[in-house]
């Protein structure tokens, strides 16, 4: 549904042209130091602004409903909402019987017999996220200083230098398209054996969050898929201290589900933007045929360029729920 988590849960809420979104955090400890400004640096990284990111633009204001008291929290659930200030709903009103490619459009009107928000894509929209990046800086308060969570794009539209990045999306933007890209995350100081074998391991916890991410379609951790092109004595980590560090760490930081105590490696497959200003033949569903489709709206020609923040959030809320439940179970 809506919620994740077992002692950290995390529930957003909200549409992307409705009166606001937001999330409700249960779980926090009481006492954690807290207030709007301690949201600004994740939340400015995630706004649009760049060249190839979305002309809307939102003041992304975070307002702390519940769970703070005199700056610190209460330990009751957690609420910070977000208003929604520049909408365009107009833009939208073709799409109910046009639907976009690879968009949510279709699905969202079948799954909910078209009562779902269609404006800007709804509750679907990849605003949500603001709820996910403010739920990361508060999970990264209660994982506190020694764990580092750092994220970063390493390729877009197969590319992996940096310096042609610009260059990509200016073309992308020019020939009306968009582009995807791959963002690796990193966690460093993680404790060793958080998370448990089987259904409730690091990978599939911390998987499970990250295709919650709006045009994720691949995860993978350490050596990744390159594994499967290597030998066993190429692809294993040779512990070579008493603290569990090893000389290379193709594991990604995680054995039989289990952090090892090496920094934990992560990289997110994102896609293009399904929404492009070039037209398209897709199926018009008050003819039953396909008709040429052109996309009004305002969108980003890639999406990877602020995935980076939202990344991390995730590798931070999921880590703090498997922090929070090891807590749980000393003696």
């Amino acid at each position: 549904m809506n919620s994740f988590g077992r002692l950290f849960r995390v529930s957003i809420f909200g549409e992307s042209h409705g009166p606001l979104v937001g999330v409700t955090l249960d779980g926090v400890p009481a006492g954690i130091a807290l207030d709007e400004k301690s949201f600004e640096k994740d939340l400015n990284r995630r706004k649009s602004g760049k060249r190839g990111t979305t002309p809307r633009k939102e003041s992304d204001l975070p307002e702390i409903a519940t769970g703070l008291f005199r700056g610190r929290t209460t330990g009751a659930p957690l609420t910070v909402l977000f208003r929604n200030e520049n909408t365009l709903s107009g833009d939208y009103a073709n799409l109910v019987a046009h639907p976009r490619p690879s968009h949510s459009d279709w699905v969202a009107a079948r799954k909910f017999g078209g009562f779902n928000d269609y404006r800007g894509g709804g509750h679907f929209s990849g605003r949500l996220t603001l709820g996910l990046v403010a739920a990361g800086v508060v999970a990264k308060k209660i994982l506190g200083r020694k764990v580092r969570i750092e994220s970063r794009i390493v390729e877009i539209d197969d590319c992996n230098n940096p310096d042609d990045f610009p260059k990509i999306v200016e073309e992308a933007l020019r020939a009306q398209d968009s582009v995807g890209g791959i963002v690796e995350c990193t966690a460093t100081g993680v404790p060793p054996a958080l998370g448990e074998p089987f259904f409730d391991s690091v990978e599939s916890t911390m998987s499970h969050l990250l295709f919650s991410i709006p045009a994720v379609k691949g995860v993978e951790f350490g050596a990744g898929f390159a594994a499967a092109r290597m030998r066993g004595s190429e692809h294993n980590d040779p512990i070579i201290s008493p603290d569990g560090t090893t000389a290379t760490n193709n594991a990604g930081g995680i054995v039989g589900g289990l952090t090892n105590g090496n920094p934990v490696v992560v990289r997110v497959a994102i896609k293009p933007t399904a929404s492009i200003s070039s037209p398209q033949i897709t199926l018009n569903t008050e003819s039953g045929k396909p008709e040429e489709l052109r996309i009004k709206g305002r969108h980003d020609a890639c999406i990877a360029l602020r995935a980076p923040v939202v990344v991390e959030a995730a590798a931070a809320v999921a880590l703090c729920d498997l922090t929070l439940i090891a807590r749980s179970l000393r003696p």
